[in-house]
């Protein structure tokens, strides 16, 4: 559907419109087109103790729902593009679901990111972490995977939050320039600079860790 122009976020807390069928069939339509980047989305900032517990498939599923409840408002003034639109109504069904399942053992709120004006899961080390032995290690290395891990994490914690989340949302959700310089707030130009320092330093991480081998 392309760039939507830019207005306030649409309130959760208004009344919602009862949506036509259009509505509904052009949002399954997006849903559909949109699951594997939506699903990236939720497995990279799901918490580890709700692994087993959460399937990606019903946060979108739950997603879906609220996104076609809000649609109308989101037509008539639409806040962002539209792809970061269901973006964000997905991570809030996340976030929801961290809060009701974790509760106290929750982290500080402090921790979430203040993405798309609202509190979203951040990518922490730990999640980008097991995504990178995911994606580097052989078969031959599993074995060592836990200590990888630990030295990884120890690793990405040197970077900033705000670098860990570019490398979350270029590298590993495969967000574009465009879309993630919107999401962090960013002119493009700053968030592409910032990417490629941020990769270009995690490179040096990992070279500095042994077990890993050239992806």
């Amino acid at each position: 559907m392309g760039q939507l122009s830019s207005g306030k976020l649409d309130n959760p807390d208004r009344p919602k419109r009862e949506p036509d069928e259009r509505d509904r069939e052009l949002l399954g339509r997006l849903f559909v087109e949109s699951k594997d980047r939506l699903r990236r989305m939720v497995a990279l900032r799901l918490d580890r103790r709700l692994q087993s517990r959460i399937d990606p498939s019903d946060v979108i599923q739950d997603a879906y729902v609220e996104a076609t409840s809000r649609y109308a408002d989101y037509r008539d003034q639409p806040s962002m593009p539209l792809f970061l639109w269901l973006r964000f109504i997905t991570a809030q069904k996340l976030l929801a679901l961290h809060r009701h399942h974790l509760g106290t053992k929750l982290r500080d709120a402090a921790q979430e990111v203040a993405l798309c004006r609202g509190a979203l899961p951040e990518a922490t080390s730990q999640s980008l972490a097991a995504q990178l032995l995911g994606h580097l290690t052989t078969p031959s290395q599993v074995a060592i995977r836990a200590e990888l891990q630990v030295r990884l994490q120890e690793a990405l914690n040197s970077l900033s939050p705000l670098d860990r989340e570019v490398l979350a949302l270029r590298h590993f959700e495969q967000l574009t320039n465009a879309e993630a310089a919107q999401v962090l707030g960013l002119q493009e130009s700053a968030a592409s600079n910032r990417y490629a320092r941020a990769l270009k330093r995690l490179g040096k991480i990992l070279s500095g860790i042994s077990g890993f081998v050239e992806d």
